[in-house]
């Protein structure tokens, strides 16, 4: 596949991407490549090298070695001014703590990323993306004056506002009860299915795991098993492998 054609067919691409802390190597030799409109979960015991894999391949880190690409971009040959924007504009972010702005309402939280890079919000996309999650009438709550999973809910906007090519979701339902991590990973795979996102979502937990397309599975600091579609019953089998 041509490099024009493997840009079009993948949104994030890492190859032979080692990071090392000292004399620890959290990540060893990983190579993968995540097709557009993809979800894909991500899973691993303790010290597996989950977080340190969402920060390399969403440029939140350098790799030691190895190359990480956004569409058809190298982020590892950017300045840091030039990762910061790419990852501004072609990357959207959930984490687990919301990461909201408390002396912001929902809407200003949610249109920051645009207002960051100097853009102003189409009227359109933000109610459908508002719509989408179900806060229509909490625009001019703060998030004090939500429940977590609203909260939760307005951190996946923000993240869909500036039509990323590429959503990472760092354990966005382990603060969630049942119902509301339902709810967030409803809205993450409609945004692979409905908007042709793709999403990578870290997790220890079988059931948002079966959300995806597909579950890989870290150990050491390298993926040792991929399962393709996932039930909970599939991903615990491989899960107590591990």
């Amino acid at each position: 596949m041509s490099q024009a054609a493997e840009a079009t067919a993948y949104a994030v691409r890492m190859e032979e991407v080692t990071r090392s802390y000292g004399s620890v190597t959290a990540l060893r030799g990983v190579s993968r490549a995540f097709p557009r409109g993809g979800f894909t979960a991500v899973m691993g015991p303790s010290g597996s090298g989950k977080s340190t894999f969402l920060h390399c391949a969403s440029g939140l880190d350098r790799p030691t070695s190895g190359s990480v690409l956004i569409g058809g971009t190298d982020i590892g040959r950017l300045s840091e001014a030039k990762r910061t924007r790419l990852r501004r504009e072609r990357i959207g972010f959930v984490f687990q703590s919301f990461n909201l702005i408390p002396s912001m309402d929902v809407e200003q939280n949610i249109t920051l990323p645009l207002h960051l890079s100097g853009a102003r919000a189409d009227p359109r996309w933000l109610a459908e993306v508002v719509g989408r999650v179900g806060l229509t009438d909490r625009l001019r709550h703060r998030p004090s004056e939500l429940s977590g999973g609203q909260q939760q809910r307005a951190a996946v906007a923000r993240a869909l506002i500036t039509r990323p090519e590429v959503v990472f979701a760092d354990e966005p339902t382990g603060a969630l009860d049942p119902r509301s991590a339902r709810d967030v990973l409803g809205l993450l795979r409609e945004a692979a299915d409905q908007t042709g996102q793709t999403v990578v979502l870290v997790t220890h937990d079988p059931m948002a795991a079966a959300w995806a397309d597909s579950v890989l599975f870290l150990r050491d600091g390298e993926i040792v098993a991929e399962l393709a579609d996932p039930t909970p019953t599939t991903v615990m089998a491989h899960w107590e492998i591990l």
